[in-house]
């Protein structure tokens, strides 16, 4: 019994910090200046583009989507996404990671 009420007691209190809500010093965020908006857009650009081609591709090669259809979508989602690719480029002056990635990039 002693046991059973000692391990109860050892699992409320390992558990006891992960049940507990955060208390932040604050919920608001800091406002973003021109260029920091300027490049969150177009890593959205970026992202929505390179998802929609991925959803393409996807629905190429499962047959859903004819090879002319395929055709007539992929080259406008391409120049999408490399246009977004190259202004990102150009924001960060070229300088890229270890990765590839333009610097300052937080994936």
């Amino acid at each position: 019994m002693i046991a059973a009420a000692l391990a109860v007691a050892c699992v409320v209190v390992v558990a006891l910090p992960f049940l507990r809500e955060p208390d932040p010093e604050t919920d608001t965020l800091d406002p973003l200046d021109e260029s920091e908006r300027r490049r969150l857009e177009l890593l959205e650009t970026r992202d929505r583009a390179l998802s929609a081609l991925k959803e393409l591709e996807f629905d190429h090669r499962t047959g859903t989507i004819t090879d002319d259809d395929y055709r007539r979508q992929v080259g406008t989602l391409r120049r999408e996404a490399a246009t977004a690719l190259h202004a990102l480029d150009r924001e960060t002056d070229g300088a890229v990671d270890e990765k590839g990635r333009p610097q300052g990039e937080r994936i």
